[in-house]
């Protein structure tokens, strides 16, 4: 008897067979056969729902970025926390690589090759349009209990999350006193951006580091 489902459920069903399948044997190393298979699907089902593999994959872009918004969402929510470890608990929900999700090395490899310059600028645009404003709310808190002092919450929020995606990027590499300065960096200009005490953010900052790598 053949299983009529859903059109959000079948396409969900899809999304999950080729996620498992691109973590297993990457992007390039997964065909849509593959995908057929692992779902039980005729070819022209899978086309109803996404023209390509290409399309599968921006696709799940979208359902990360919105998982780690809702993470991050969660992680700033939690007032028995201090606004700096939420902040920083925030940003660690922000990165796909190490944020538990298991597809999000493969995503990266993709997104960061050229000719996927537009997939990553709507990756990178998605995300700042969800976490900046939960970071934001931590910043003015943080400036309603003087830990820190900058009259523009919002835009030294964007610096930040574009610099952390910089900062917290595997391919820049190096040798290891060139990462340790590229942390140390990243700790002092983000004091100097928040308005924060000198040194105030070195210890919980270095163990965010310490986590990401």
């Amino acid at each position: 008897m053949r299983i009529v489902k859903e059109a959000a459920e079948r396409k969900n069903e899809i999304l999950d067979a080729a996620e498992e399948l691109f973590a297993a044997r990457g992007y390039e190393g997964t065909s849509t056969g593959d995908i057929l298979d692992r779902v039980g699907i005729a070819r022209g089902t899978l086309y109803y729902h996404f023209r390509s593999k290409e399309e599968i994959l921006d696709a799940l872009i979208e359902r990360l970025n919105r998982t780690m918004i809702a993470r991050a969402e969660k992680a700033a929510g939690d007032r028995n926390i201090p606004v700096v470890e939420r902040i920083i608990r925030t940003i660690l929900c922000m990165n796909p690589e190490t944020g538990g999700f298991p597809i999000g090395h493969e995503v990266m490899e993709q997104v960061h090759k050229p000719q996927n310059a537009l997939m990553h600028q709507k990756m990178q645009q998605g995300l700042l349009d969800g976490v900046v404003p939960v970071i934001t709310r931590l910043v003015e808190e943080g400036n309603a209990q003087g830990i820190f002092h900058t009259g523009y919450p919002q835009e030294t929020t964007e610096m930040l999350v574009l610099y952390s995606g910089i900062a917290f990027d595997s391919r820049l590499g190096g040798e290891p006193e060139q990462e340790a300065r590229r942390v140390r960096a990243f700790i002092h200009n983000t004091e100097i951006l928040l308005g924060a005490e000198s040194g105030s953010l070195e210890a919980p900052m270095a163990l965010l580091f310490t986590q990401v790598k």
